[in-house]
């Protein structure tokens, strides 16, 4: 006869199919919301990291533009200087053969000399600044004498002192000239 002890039975822990996928359940449910919010984070330093890629390519795109914009004017700037320089010889040459044509002597050495000048400023996109009878602009003329002259209307310029040129659009000289004021 056997006692309760020693029976020949053995101890089963009797688990029910549903405790089991209620665990699983669960276990599955936190494991998603893990997930869940490990894929938000990930998500927001990835939108970080974008919005920090934008903002360092939106400044690179700045800084050369900005370096490209300094490079032309630093080599505008070395080109006026030595146009403005080139100008003075050609003026001075101006000047040397209109004394010679008064003086009845032969300018054609000159003529020929002016004409290359001239080509040469062509080439290079330099033109003079025409400024007679027109209307005296600050942006390309500078007066340096005022006439009083009733026929004509204000700020008209009667005579050029010294021309004046432009290249690539910018005023390298203005024309030195006199304006007219109604008396």
């Amino acid at each position: 006869m056997s006692t309760d002890n020693e029976s020949d039975e053995i101890p089963v822990d009797v688990v029910s199919e549903n405790e089991d996928s209620i665990q699983e359940s669960e276990s599955s449910d936190t494991m998603k919301e893990n997930f869940s919010e490990l894929l938000d984070v990930e998500k927001q330093k990835t939108t970080e990291c974008e919005e920090k890629l934008k903002r360092i390519l939106a400044d690179f795109q700045n800084l050369t533009r900005k370096t490209q914009s300094d490079i032309e004017n630093g080599v505008n700037a070395k080109v006026d200087e030595f146009v403005l320089d080139f100008l003075k010889i050609y003026d001075d040459f101006i000047r040397a053969r209109d004394v010679f044509s008064q003086n009845k002597i032969n300018t054609e050495g000159l003529d020929s000399i002016l004409k290359n000048m001239d080509y040469l400023l062509k080439k290079y996109d330099i033109s003079p600044i025409d400024a007679l009878g027109e209307i005296f602009d600050p942006n390309l003329h500078e007066a340096i004498s005022v006439i009083t002259d009733p026929d004509l209307d204000d700020n008209t310029i009667t005579k050029e002192i010294r021309k004046g040129y432009i290249s690539q659009k910018r005023v390298i000289r203005p024309t030195l000239v006199e304006i007219s004021k109604k008396g």
